[in-house]
């Protein structure tokens, strides 16, 4: 029972912590958007995106970062996150970049909610196998 209780919170304090670098990561590229950062505009002319499309993006990852901190609403953030990161794999991929950040970035968003919500856990359980069984 304490060797549970233990492993929960350092379950939940591992995906507390993969969560704050996804909020980081999506706040900055939102902010960078919003401001029209010279380098994220010609990146995304390069795929063929519009800088009157910057600021629909920004307000994307904004709505999709609070309801993914957001207790109650994390499972949707996550959910949000995956659309949109499937979204930027798809532009990456029609660009001829690699997919690899943005499928990276869509599987810490949905660890990080594993690991700190114990509905998702109790629905998607982990099968590990313990030592000695």
């Amino acid at each position: 029972m304490m060797w549970e209780l233990q492993q929960n919170k350092a379950m939940t304090w591992a995906g507390r912590i993969i969560t704050g670098f996804i909020v980081v990561a999506l706040t900055a590229s939102a902010t960078m958007k919003l401001i029209g950062h010279p380098e994220v505009v010609k990146g995304m002319e390069q795929f063929g995106i519009a800088q009157s499309m910057l600021p629909l993006l920004a307000g994307l990852q904004i709505m999709g970062v609070v309801a993914y901190v957001i207790p109650t609403t994390s499972i949707l953030g996550a959910i949000l996150f995956t659309g949109y990161f499937g979204g930027v794999m798809i532009t990456h991929l029609r660009g001829g970049e690699s997919p690899f950040i943005p499928i990276f970035l869509g599987i810490l968003v949905w660890l990080g909610v594993w690991l700190r919500e114990p509905r998702l856990r109790a629905l998607m359980p982990c099968k590990c196998s313990k030592k000695g069984s």
